[in-house]
């Protein structure tokens, strides 16, 4: 969530970098007026409160001194009720506030670069080597080897299942297990998490309240099926303190991810991109306020060597302010080359979300004496179903048969 003292004290700062990120000048001119009533009625509560306590003083010494109390009690009692109604005033204000401000998605960095959309992100780096073929490659489902089965995968649950047959199948664990080993060597702890989060937990990262309609909901339950690792991962620390020496956080995890994909009808309908549930290892650092930067460079390191020792040529790309997600402070995605497509598609996200979730799911470490609000990094590392699909295309031989990159054969 923004700092909303940040936006009481300093509103046409956070309005112009708001503004970036795309947020509409009615919301901003609501969240302006709604922030100075907030800021009037605590001042004058305050004020209320400072008379109340300077009259209050005094009445030991009208005692003292044998002087009538009673119209000194009286101002007494009537700024104690005004203060009283003051107080539920600024408490309805600022819940207001609170509510509204759950919505408007995080500050960018300085350094992101503007943009309507996709089409205006950076690409800073390419690497590996692109695979050539004597013959036309093809995209993953149009493989005639038996791995990838649609149509079964609907009729067991509904358009964007699938389901994965023999080698596929096997593949598939092969890659969650070393992608979990290859975090683990980098210094990221495991974790095996619920595959389910309550709303509390969806808040404290951000996917709730304002993106419930991409959520799967557990009729009859608090409880959501999770759209990615991120959510619990972070959350394993909500509303508590960290030791400061035990920062920063490095976990990872292998879970199943759903997501209703309610804002991409017509997109990616064919294959293996965008499905309803797929599997993913997530990378979650919750660290010092001045460490993030370093630990996001390192996450982004991460996936991309992992990348690279699966041979699959990609590019490190910079989310311009129009692409930027909710969270995110700053964003880099890795996109990998897939031939079937002539493409390169994104496969990693790397995120460095400040401290927007640590304010609302209570994130804080000790620095002396005080608490402060840890900063909070997430990232693919990696969408393993992409990452499927990428070695189908790229390690494609002629007849359809899949060749298996060399670190993953012991795991096969």
């Amino acid at each position: 969530m923004i700092d909303v003292k940040q936006l009481q004290r300093d509103f046409d700062t956070m309005a112009t970098a708001l503004t970036r990120k795309g947020v509409e000048a009615e919301v901003l001119d609501n969240l302006k007026e709604i922030a100075n009533d907030a800021k009037l009625k605590r001042q004058e509560m305050e004020n209320v409160t400072a008379e109340q306590n300077k009259l209050s003083k005094e009445f030991g010494r009208y005692k003292k001194e044998g002087l009538d109390i009673a119209p000194l009690q009286a101002n007494i009692n009537e700024l104690k009720s005004k203060k009283q109604a003051l107080e539920e005033e600024v408490r309805v204000i600022e819940e207001n506030l609170s509510s509204i401000a759950l919505g408007v998605p995080n500050l960018p960095d300085e350094l992101v670069p503007d943009g309507a959309d996709e089409e205006e992100n950076v690409v800073m780096q390419t690497i590996g080597e692109k695979p050539s073929f004597d013959f036309e490659p093809k995209e993953h489902w149009d493989l005639d080897n038996g791995w990838l089965d649609f149509e079964r995968g609907v009729k067991l649950a509904k358009s964007r299942f699938s389901a994965l047959r023999g080698e596929a199948a096997r593949l598939e664990r092969a890659l969650i297990n070393y992608m979990l080993d290859f975090n683990r060597q980098r210094g990221f702890e495991e974790w095996y998490v619920p595959f389910m989060a309550n709303s509390n937990t969806l808040q404290g990262t951000g996917q709730l309240p304002k993106f419930g309609d991409d959520l799967f909901k557990i009729e009859g339950e608090d409880l959501y099926l999770i759209p990615t690792a991120e959510v619990q991962l972070t959350n394993l620390y909500n509303d508590e303190i960290i030791p400061v020496d035990e920062l920063p956080l490095l976990m990872t995890s292998y879970t199943p991810c759903f997501r209703k994909e309610a804002g991409s009808a017509g997109r990616d309908t064919r294959g293996l991109v965008r499905q309803h549930q797929f599997d993913k290892v997530e990378m979650v650092a919750i660290t010092k306020q001045e460490e993030s930067d370093e630990v996001f460079e390192k996450m982004v390191s991460c996936a991309s060597d992992l990348l690279t020792s699966l041979g699959l040529a990609h590019q490190k790309v910079m989310l311009c302010t129009g692409d930027l997600g909710f969270s995110a402070s700053k964003t880099i995605d890795l996109e990998v080359w897939l031939p079937g497509q002539n493409k390169y598609r994104e496969i990693s996200s790397i995120s460095n979300t400040r401290e927007f979730q640590a304010r609302r799911a209570k994130i804080r470490y000790k620095d002396g004496k005080k608490n402060v609000l840890a900063h909070t990094l997430n990232g693919s590392s990696l969408a393993v179903g992409r990452t499927l699909l990428a070695i189908m295309e790229n390690y494609q031989r002629e007849d359809g048969t899949v060749e298996i990159p060399e670190v993953l054969k012991k795991y096969m």
